[in-house]
């Protein structure tokens, strides 16, 4: 009879990652003493795997905070346009009511730049 090696694919989805460390530690805990990875030197789970559940817990509310979060871009990403006209419009009036003294926008907010632009270096081939 043939026997493959056997080849372990270790995800790299942390939500995985933590279902399998979960399963291992569980099974370790039932077995108690004859654990056979009680014999690992450099690693314990009596240390390790009560942090799993709390990491468990911070994974899955990052992940609805990044739901949260791409909700509430998706938000304000609808009003933006709405805004940005409202700005754009108000900047112009407000050009054309201090036209004569530009450096009067920075009172509403409004960035000016008054130094002259650079002239654009021609390309070479």
């Amino acid at each position: 009879m043939n026997r493959t090696k056997g080849r372990v694919v270790l995800s790299k989805n942390p939500k995985d990652n933590l279902d399998v460390a979960q399963k291992i530690y569980d099974k370790h805990l039932s077995l108690g003493a004859s654990s056979p990875l009680n014999v690992i030197e450099d690693f314990s789970w009596s240390d390790s795997g009560p942090k799993i559940a709390p990491t468990l817990t911070d994974h899955e509310e990052a992940e609805f905070h990044k739901g949260e979060m791409e909700k509430k871009y998706a938000n304000r990403d609808a009003q933006m346009p709405e805004i940005i006209a409202g700005v754009k419009k108000s900047i112009n009036l407000l050009k054309a009511s201090f036209s004569d003294n530009p450096k009067k926008l920075a009172d509403w907010g409004i960035s000016v730049d008054d130094s002259p632009k650079e002239k654009p270096t021609p390309k070479k081939l």
